[in-house]
């Protein structure tokens, strides 16, 4: 039998359902007892979706009415080449559908009153070997970091329903942890052959959480009324990429003694794209959260790897 929650928001609005998180998230919610809505791109299928015209950039209103809470998840996916096109698309999946879902929610005179929006560590941008960031931490620089500036304008576009008195949470994540999705199902090839190894300097800074805690921040943060703003979905100890190559290497149990030059990632990826994503650091810690008392089920990235792997 499902476990009840009476006392915690009951019916929650999703988007991106079907993606490495949403699809976590949605059985986690379910397997509690309560009522997730999935906001489905084009036309609904006349159950439990609720329509998202991404063309008109018009959510469903009156579905939306029906729910306690909105958790939007859904963007456009970030690797591959910078192209002028790729950018717009990553940043308009987010932007854009932000805005519209926060004016969608806003114009209601009795709907969702928490609206929990997805965003990334990227908002910091590259923060070198300097101290990690926090919540209370600037933006990297807008003007030339593009994943600082898509991040800055992915919050600010929910704004619209924190002025109509929403609460409004930003989630950043950081590395996510899985084999079935993100930077680590992408290693996972490579290190199973024995061809795993640094990646450039390998002094750059990874911010990382399993996938398991992620999704119970998530639900920390819906439930949670006091909790609003940025927090930072991440361990609370970052390890730099010689570090990460290493534990991964052992969970495995495969050498990686193969260093990969920093060219490779470029050639791959473009520039810019291995520059923010590869080769870059980003060192954040989860301040709001430890400020709070919310307690990490994995700390330690050995034990994480080990579980999210299945070799526990």
């Amino acid at each position: 039998m499902p476990e009840t929650v009476p006392d915690r928001l009951m019916h929650i609005a999703l988007s991106g359902s079907t993606g490495l998180v949403g699809s976590a998230l949605c059985d986690r919610l379910i397997a509690q007892g309560r009522d997730v809505r999935p906001i489905t791109r084009g036309t609904a299928g006349g159950g439990r979706e609720i329509r998202w015209d991404t063309q008109a950039h018009t959510f469903d209103a009156k579905a939306l009415a029906q729910c306690d809470a909105v958790v939007h998840l859904a963007g456009e996916g970030i690797m591959g080449r910078w192209t002028h096109a790729k950018k717009n698309q990553v940043s308009d999946s987010r932007v854009k559908s932000t805005q519209a879902l926060a004016h969608a929610l806003a114009g209601l005179a009795d709907g969702p009153r928490t609206l929990l929006v997805a965003s990334a560590i990227g908002y910091y941008g590259d923060t070198g070997q300097t101290d990690a960031r926090s919540e209370d931490d600037p933006p990297g620089n807008t003007e030339t970091d593009f994943l600082a500036d898509v991040c800055v304008q992915w919050e600010a576009a929910a704004e619209p329903a924190r002025q109509a008195g929403i609460r409004v949470v930003h989630v950043r994540i950081g590395i996510v942890l899985s084999p079935d999705g993100g930077a680590l199902a992408a290693m996972l090839t490579p290190f199973k052959l024995g061809l795993g190894g640094v990646v450039g300097s390998g002094k750059q800074w990874m911010s990382w959480i399993a996938l398991t805690d992620l999704v119970r921040i998530i639900e920390h943060a819906l439930d949670r009324p006091e909790v609003s703003g940025p927090i930072n979905a991440v361990a609370p100890e970052p390890v730099t990429n010689r570090q990460f190559t290493k534990a991964l290497g052992k969970v495995l149990r495969r050498p990686t003694v193969l260093p990969v030059p920093g060219f490779a990632p470029k050639l791959l990826y473009g520039g810019e794209c291995a520059e923010a994503l590869v080769l870059g650091s980003i060192r954040v810690v989860p301040k709001r959260l430890i400020d709070a008392g919310f307690t990490f089920q994995f700390t330690d990235l050995n034990a994480a790897l080990r579980h999210e792997l299945g070799r526990a």
